[in-house]
């Protein structure tokens, strides 16, 4: 592995809960399962569903003001690290024996990758969406 590689390799894995590394819905769930927490559990502690809490883990949804304050005080972490992963929050997961350490930040890496190509995929898609719309609004052909 090259140097720059194994810079970023390690920015990933010691920021691991960190915003360009991990999700709202991945420090909800490292958080819930640092705790040795079930979702159903977890859910009706909060008074929600689990469908939602399921939402909230896979960034489908986001919870509200109120429900994202006693989700950070039953997951005992700030509402920053929540949001950012900045602040108190939980420890990195251990690498089990099942994966080195470098295998794991390779496979970060890549995540990270794919997920960047899919942002840009997406932005462009909107763009031609837009186009394709403004075109048909000129001709009259509304869509």
């Amino acid at each position: 592995m090259d140097t720059a590689h194994d810079t970023t390799a390690d920015a990933i894995v010691d920021n691991w809960y960190g915003a360009e590394t991990a999700t709202f819905g991945d420090r909800v769930a490292g958080a819930r399962e640092a705790l040795g927490i079930g979702q159903p559990e977890l859910a009706r502690r909060l008074g929600v569903k689990v469908k939602t809490l399921r939402d909230w883990e896979n960034d489908l949804a986001e919870p509200r003001a109120n429900k994202l304050q006693m989700l950070a005080g039953l997951l005992g972490v700030s509402i920053m690290w929540l949001l950012t992963g900045e602040g108190e929050g939980v420890d990195p997961p251990q690498a089990d024996e099942s994966g080195t350490p470098e295998q794991i930040r390779d496979l970060l890496i890549e995540l990270r990758a794919v997920q960047t190509e899919m942002d840009r995929g997406a932005d462009r898609l909107a763009r031609i969406e837009k186009r394709l719309r403004q075109m048909l609004k000129e001709t009259g052909r509304e869509a």
